[in-house]
């Protein structure tokens, strides 16, 4: 048993070595969790009508906002560079550490509080498609995700960039999955006393398990928590990089908000569909891009404050093609399979044809956008290991002010349907990842772009001709040899 119980932790706990291997680790694990994350969906499917789940999803923004600040702004950008700058010192790491860790969660006890009391006003005012009972009942979840929820949700990725910045993977990689799997057996075994509230109860029951299965990281770390509040060098470095990423994350998240303001005026479970079409895009991009992002990180920093510019960048041009070439072929094959794809993941019982068609037609924009995408949270993972937050930032709002503009225009002006929204999405995203190369291009001297140009370039002849055939003979198997009407067949 000792043997076991401690191989085990070595497995869970055990710190990297490398580049590959920690994103080996990552991406496996995202598979598991998008996995658990799409049976999540698929059971929601069968158990709630797309109005329904229009509550349901609708209920996250303002939490999400909170969270999407705190965490993918303050935490991602600085925390992990900071951690490793003052790992050698373990009296300055705890009081780094501790003082941007007690920032975050005063900031978020604020912010709580505020938007607690504030919901009456703010949800109706980003929903104005939505009336009545509708709005009653996204007000009571908002507050619920708000209060039960948060709190766990940014400590346990707090616990995450621990983990990462120590290159231990495993177990942070590992609580998204648990998240999704308790949403899951609460909705099947409440569902029917509790109805839709029975997934409020499993994403707080989620959010606990998540905080509380990665507590071994802080014990396993050179860091070690103080309930201090010091402007220590470490504090104003992290104010120093958080300000531009923050505001970038608020221009994102309004972003979004709009989104949601837009579906709820284009009629009953828009916001659903357009929901699903941007989190199936979200998969191949976790898998690949996050993927990349989160295990980049720690090295493009290490090698980056060691001044060793030519591996620095060798990692930059090789991370780049990786993920185009795994990228492409997926964006391609999401768009020529959008329909089963849609049918596959989200064809519950309560999900009708209409939603099907509508989703699939949302998902093949937001396709195109898969490997531009993907790159993107790599290429942003660059400006921060030499703690430049800004330029991401800059760039960033004027692609969202481009996506936002847009929207509104395909909405209001042309009247188009939901699908539009992931056009918009498209041209931005390629607008911002161009400029940050041409930026990134003129930061480091003698970027290898010419074999970037040339690999891209290859990658996508060959996508194109592997993505014919894939097609025909999809077309070929559905006529003459399966009955797509079937799951199983699909």
């Amino acid at each position: 048993m000792n043997k076991i119980f401690n191989g085990t932790k070595n497995l869970i706990l055990s710190r990297q070595r490398s580049l590959f291997t920690s994103t080996l680790i990552v991406a496996a694990m995202i598979i598991l969790s998008k996995v658990f994350g799409f049976m999540r969906y698929r059971i929601l499917a069968g158990y709630f009508n797309k109005e329904e789940l229009d509550i349901y999803f609708a209920s996250f923004r303002i939490p999400d906002l909170i969270f999407e600040i705190l965490i993918t702004g303050a935490l991602t950008s600085s925390f992990v560079p900071i951690f490793i700058k003052y790992q050698r010192d373990k009296k300055a790491l705890s009081q780094n550490i501790s003082s941007i860790i007690n920032l975050i969660f005063i900031a978020m006890t604020i912010f709580i509080f505020i938007l607690f009391v504030g919901a009456d006003y703010i949800i109706p005012f980003i929903t104005p498609g939505f009336t009545g009972h509708k709005i009653e009942t996204i007000i009571l979840y908002s507050r619920i995700l708000l209060v039960a929820q948060l709190p766990f949700l940014v400590l346990s990725n707090i616990l995450t960039g621990v983990g990462q910045a120590s290159k231990t993977f495993v177990i942070s990689s590992l609580a998204p999955i648990v998240y999704n799997l308790a949403i899951i057996i609460t909705t099947v075994w409440l569902a029917g006393r509790f109805h839709l509230l029975s997934t409020m109860i499993g994403v707080v029951i989620g959010a606990v398990i998540m905080f509380l299965m990665q507590l071994p990281l802080l014990y396993h770390s050179d860091f070690h928590y103080q309930p201090v509040l010091k402007i220590t060098k470490g504090l104003k470095e992290f104010f120093h990089t958080m300000g531009p990423r923050i505001t970038t994350v608020l221009a994102a998240q309004i972003d979004a908000t709009i989104d949601l303001t837009l579906t709820t005026l284009l009629g009953s479970g828009s916001y659903t569909i357009f929901y699903l079409a941007q989190h199936l895009q979200l998969l191949p991009v976790s898998i690949v891009g996050i993927a990349f992002g989160q295990a980049s990180l720690p090295y493009l920093s290490e090698v980056y404050q060691s001044e060793k510019m030519d591996e620095f960048k060798h990692l930059i041009t090789q991370s780049l093609l990786n993920i185009l070439f795994y990228t492409a072929p997926i964006a391609s094959f999401f768009i020529f399979a959008r329909t089963p794809v849609v049918r596959l993941l989200f064809g519950g019982e309560k999900f009708d044809w209409n939603a099907t068609v509508l989703t699939a037609q949302t998902l093949t924009y937001f396709a195109f956008a898969i490997p531009i995408h993907s790159t993107y949270y790599f290429v942003t993972r660059c400006f921060y290991a030499f703690l430049d937050s800004k330029t991401p930032f800059i760039v960033s709002v004027i692609s969202i002010v481009i996506n936002a503009l847009l929207s509104m225009y395909f909405i209001f002006i042309l009247k188009l349907p939901v699908w539009s929204l992931s056009i918009s999405f498209a041209v931005a995203m390629f607008f911002n990842v161009l400029v940050l190369l041409i930026i990134l291009s003129k930061r480091i001297v003698a970027l290898e772009y010419q074999l970037l140009v040339k690999e891209t370039i290859k990658i996508l002849i060959v996508t194109f001709i592997a993505s014919f055939f894939a097609y025909w003979g999809m077309k070929l198997l559905d006529g003459l040899v399966l009955d797509t009407s079937r799951t199983i067949n699909i």
